[in-house]
């Protein structure tokens, strides 16, 4: 498997050794040896899965200690351009984002650490998106949001506003600059 580090220090882009014959293919999508040999330690709580159709956008989201949350995403079918959005006050990356464009072709899956937004487009029909989540179970609570199409996170969705599906919850997120970060960069 090879690991790269993304522009945001903790976030991690996986890309498997994907073994292909005539019956199909066979890939390690985790292994918690690899995870702590790149300096992660999860403890992974729940698995989710969503099925959306092209230009549904979820997110951006997360969860407020201590229901905070890691997130290790990929895609089963379709495609998605994903993103994470570092809100951990005196990061280095403070209010940057990566994003990247995660299928079921590529193979390749995101860890989104405690203290950064996620969030997801689907560019194709009928994507199946999943995710383990470690950390805290799902909290109502403590869920922290912002607005998909902040102006000030400028994010490239490859999706239109006029074309994009969101649910009520998710059209009424707060924008990045009202943001009260919960979490504090550890360094």
């Amino acid at each position: 498997m090879t690991i790269t580090e993304t522009l945001i220090p903790g976030v991690f882009l996986f890309e498997p050794k994907v073994y292909s014959d005539s019956r199909g293919y066979f890939f390690e999508s985790y292994n918690k040896r690899v995870f702590e040999e790149a300096g992660i330690d999860a403890d992974f709580v729940q698995d989710n899965q969503s099925f959306s159709q092209k230009n549904t956008i979820r997110g951006l989201h997360t969860q407020a200690p201590p229901y905070a949350q890691g997130k290790l995403v990929r895609v089963l079918q379709g495609a998605v351009i994903d993103v994470a959005v570092d809100i951990r006050k005196g990061s280095p990356t403070y209010g940057r984002h990566v994003a990247y464009e995660l299928s079921a072709d590529n193979k390749l899956q995101l860890w989104i650490p405690p203290g950064c937004l996620h969030g997801f487009a689907t560019l194709q029909n009928d994507t199946i998106f999943v995710y383990k989540v470690s950390g805290g179970l799902f909290h109502k609570p403590s869920e922290v949001g912002v607005i998909w199409n902040d102006p000030e996170l400028a994010i490239g969705w490859g999706v239109s506003e006029k074309d994009a599906i969101l649910s009520a919850k998710d059209e009424e997120l707060q924008t990045f600059a009202s943001l009260d970060s919960p979490f504090t960069y550890q360094g």
